[in-house]
């Protein structure tokens, strides 16, 4: 669920804020905050990340992190959920 992943990205020590969107994508928002960092799952290339075009052009970065095995915020929520 949404607000569990909030929670669980939120908890992040690296993690300066975290924000829900209605949107299909989050472009509008990534306009409107302008971050100095972007961050995909591995299962993105840079260009079909949504907004990094954007986030570049303005002198920020957008990085792509590789997925650890048994490590995803819907792995983790649903074994705390078993709990």
């Amino acid at each position: 669920h949404e607000q569990d992943r909030l929670f669980q990205v939120a908890s992040l020590l690296c993690t300066d804020s975290v924000c829900l969107f209605d949107e299909d994508t989050p472009e509008a928002l990534i306009k409107l905050i302008k971050p100095d960092i972007l961050v995909k799952g591995g299962d993105y290339t840079i260009e079909k990340i949504v907004g990094a075009d954007f986030v570049q052009q303005n002198g920020g970065e957008v990085h792509i992190i590789p997925f650890v095995e048994g490590y995803s915020t819907t792995g983790i929520i649903d074994r705390i959920q078993k709990l």
